[in-house]
């Protein structure tokens, strides 16, 4: 009994509080003495002594921070070192730090579950409707009157980029694109050559008004995503499409077509010429150094500007001009009401 009191007041007068310490086990040696074999000892329960909490909330700092002043160890007795607060401070920002960066970068399983059944939800709803209506847009006629919602479709594509899906959508936009380009490209080759500038006319304008729906509808995803993020544009990128599958395929076959319709009048019709010289420039500026002076009939300043220094040539070219007209039966016409100098 002796002992059972030296060891109670021992708990109580335990500095740092610790009740259920290294006391029990004396309690519990004690207690196993007395009671006849068979029984089980029971457990010691700890004390409750008022004020007890708030006590050991003031002599025991935070067990993860290592600052404070100097404590004694509730174990050994032996007092701790003391930490600067230099070290009290980048020891809190490591901890902040490192408990940042776990929850911002370290995504758990349930995260990880509901980004799946976001995607598949993408790929079962709204994927699908955004799908069917670019087949419509892609393949419709110049005459044929296709109805198509376009607020629904925006309203897809505003869903798509608010659950964070804008590269999915991007991705699969540009390769719906691409198949469809790859499909003409294809037609276009089985094109007899007699028809060929007549057929490449027809898909670029099918395609240039395909893409006056197909960008507006998206813009919501070319202002959020592509421009902010990818610092290009999507009517450009498309463009670029275009040219890549389709118009560079045939570029080796079409040139010399268009160079030889030019030299030949009428040969295909000047609106086409004119459609088929323009659309290849407005894809790439570039191609019109492979025949300038075809270009440089429909568009404006293909050939350098002019030089003072050779204003001569000019003139003498103007001459040979006029009078390889003159000789083909293009008279200049009647001179006699011509206005006379000043100086006759």
């Amino acid at each position: 009994m002796e002992a059972m009191e030296d060891d109670s007041s021992e708990v109580k007068d335990d500095h740092n509080h610790n009740y259920c310490g290294s006391s029990g086990s004396k309690v519990r040696a004690a207690l196993s003495s007395q009671v006849p074999d068979g029984v089980g000892v029971p457990e010691p329960v700890c004390p409750t002594v008022p004020g007890a909490e708030s006590a050991k909330r003031q002599a025991m700092p935070w067990s993860g921070s290592p600052c404070g002043s100097k404590f004694m160890d509730s174990d050994t007795g032996s007092e701790s070192s003391e930490v600067s607060e230099t070290d009290c401070s980048a020891a809190n920002t490591e901890d902040k730090f490192s408990l940042d960066s776990t929850s911002k970068f370290r995504k758990g399983p349930k995260s990880r579950v509901l980004n799946a059944m976001a995607v598949e939800d993408y790929r079962k709803n709204h994927w699908p409707n955004l799908e069917e209506a670019i087949d419509r847009l892609l393949i419709q006629n110049l005459s044929d009157h296709i109805s198509v919602s376009y607020a629904q479709i925006y309203g897809y594509v505003y869903k798509c980029v608010c659950q964070q899906h804008s590269e999915l959508l991007y991705g699969d936009l540009t390769s719906k694109i691409t198949a469809h380009l790859q499909q003409v490209s294809t037609q276009l080759q089985a094109s007899p050559a007699e028809n060929l500038i007549e057929n490449f006319n027809i898909a670029l304008t099918q395609y240039l008004a395909s893409l006056q729906c197909i960008v507006p509808v998206f813009i919501y995803l070319n202002k959020f995503y592509i421009e902010s993020k990818l610092n290009r544009d999507l009517k450009e990128d498309l463009m670029k499409l275009f040219a890549d599958h389709v118009a560079e395929e045939h570029l080796s076959k079409l040139m010399p077509l268009l160079i030889k319709a030019h030299s030949m009048p009428f040969q295909v019709q000047p609106s086409t010429m004119a459609s088929v010289v323009k659309g290849l420039y407005s894809l790439r500026p570039e191609w019109a150094q492979l025949a300038p002076a075809l270009f440089s009939s429909f568009i404006p300043q293909i050939h350098p500007p002019a030089v003072e220094s050779q204003l001569p040539d000019y003139a003498d070219r103007d001459r040979k001009l006029q009078m390889e007209l003159s000789m083909n039966g293009f008279p200049r016409g009647d001179q006699s009401r011509k206005r006379a100098s000043e100086d006759s």
